[in-house]
């Protein structure tokens, strides 16, 4: 096998630091839902369902909008790779805020608590986001480029390898030891993760930040573009920078563009998909659990459900279902694809609760269907939109360009919290509505209709480096 061929060494310690990280999160989030609307006298904090979809979906908006901090720090000041071992820090201590749950007695104290908790662990998880999957990008050569879909694909797998096992382990730990060693536990394999990426520090190849490379900002050469007055009649807004910037930061200015018409219609996916860790775990808790291989499932533990399939789907069709359709598998059409399944998973999810609504006594098993079309979406439109990102963008805006994308993940949870605050029920539905037929139903039309404008948005968009393409 030629060096072109061969993954990078360090490629490990990044895809190790990534599945501790990811049990860590997710870890913690499968039992967020169950632990804000649990029972006081068994340790949760008793509010309502609408409270608890909001809490979490504004904790999610929060990590995800951080990475506009991460990108800025790891573009223009330290780097990428100091960015990603300096604030796994905060992360690490929120998991451990976290953990001293169980030692206050009031739900008042305990609420201040995670909301604490909660904040850290936005700030350190949101600040490393952009960071990482760029970092992988960075670890191969020019020659090696036709390694990163597998490369992207591998990294995905590692993310839901390690919240598998979180989904299954944490619930357990809080079963029988309660919250306080259940939120610790994500604490020390955040720990784990932080030393894993540490061990590959000599080995690592490092961009240097924006600020070494003396390279103009996405910001300033924008802003310069819209502010200044030097563009000429016939001129488009992007030759006003010309006079002051080289070409090479202009038309990285310029590449973001059409970058971000596509990630504009992406936000409505993630407000379905995060629902999985929110209103799916309390449509669950109205359901009968089942046993596997001696272990009871409920409501928390089939959320394991979703990285099972990824692990199962992501080299299903990286490597047998991407290859045999050859062309006509680009980006952008799996993205589209993936949406409409997305908007599908919703009507099945909406059938289950309008029987539940009518009394039946059905059992969590059957979300493994409404799983099953979800996972397959996120596949198309996630590990997709990372490949997506990473190839379009310009190298100096690589960790910007990620922030972008992992800023759809936010404003998709924001829209999950607008809809649950300005849609509360009335009557015997009050602060419920959010898990309910009708309100089901609503996200699944929205995704149809943002599925439709983002096929018709994609067949316009041209990639970058390859104008030979006509047809995506």
């Amino acid at each position: 096998m030629s060096a072109a061929d061969r993954w990078p060494a360090q490629i490990k310690f990044i895809v190790g630091n990534e599945a501790c990280e990811r049990f860590s999160f997710y870890g913690m989030k499968s039992i967020l839902a169950g632990y804000i609307a649990g029972e006081v006298a068994r340790g949760g904090l008793g509010q309502d369902v609408d409270t608890a979809t909001s809490i979490i979906h504004t904790f999610v908006f929060a990590v995800y909008f951080m990475p506009l901090f991460g990108a800025w720090l790891s573009d223009r000041v330290i780097g990428r790779y100091h960015t990603i071992l300096y604030v796994s820090l905060f992360y690490c201590a929120g998991h451990g805020v976290l953990a001293c749950s169980d030692m206050l007695t009031t739900v008042n104290a305990k609420l201040l608590c995670l909301y604490t908790g909660l904040s850290l662990i936005a700030f350190g998880s949101g600040g490393i986001k952009p960071c990482v999957s760029a970092f992988v990008g960075d670890q191969f050569k020019p020659e090696q480029s036709h390694l990163l879909q597998k490369a992207y694909g591998a990294f995905y797998w590692s993310i839901n390898f390690g919240s598998f096992f979180s989904f299954l382990v944490v619930p357990w730990v809080k079963d029988h030891h309660g919250y306080g060693l259940a939120f610790g536990v994500p604490g020390i394999l955040m720990g784990m993760a932080t030393f894993i990426f540490w061990l590959g520090t000599k080995h690592y190849i490092r961009v240097p930040p924006t600020r070494e490379t003396k390279t103009a900002s996405f910001m300033k050469v924008f802003w310069h573009a819209l502010t200044s007055g030097d563009r000429k009649p016939g001129q488009s807004f992007w030759d006003a920078a010309r006079g002051r910037f080289s070409e090479r930061e202009v038309d990285a200015a310029k590449s973001i563009g059409p970058i971000l018409s596509i990630f504009l219609l992406i936000p409505p996916f993630w407000a379905l998909f995060d629902q999985t860790n929110s209103t799916w775990v309390l449509q669950g808790q109205k359901m009968v659990s089942f046993r596997l291989f001696g272990l009871e499932v409920g409501a928390e533990q089939m959320q394991s459900a979703n990285p099972a399939l990824v692990m199962i789907l992501v080299p299903l069709l990286t490597l047998v279902i991407y290859p045999m359709l050859g062309r006509y598998a680009t980006p952008l059409r799996r993205m589209s694809f993936g949406l409409f399944l997305t908007a599908s998973s919703y009507l099945i999810v909406a059938e289950l609760q309008r029987q539940i609504e009518a009394g039946a006594r059905l059992g969590v098993a059957w979300q493994a269907l409404p799983y099953l079309v979800l996972t397959t979406a996120e596949v198309l439109v996630s590990t997709t939109g990372l490949e997506f990102a990473f190839t379009q963008a310009a190298p100096e805006l690589k960790s910007t360009i990620m922030s972008f994308w992992l800023l759809t993940v936010a404003f998709g949870d924001l829209l999950v919290v607008a809809i649950t605050k300005f849609l509360p029920g009335s009557g015997a539905r009050a602060h419920s509505a959010s898990v309910s037929t009708s309100r089901f139903l609503l996200y699944a039309a929205l995704t149809f209709v943002v599925a439709i404008l983002f096929s018709i948005v994609a067949s316009r968009y041209r990639y970058r480096g390859e104008a030979a393409i006509r047809s995506n």
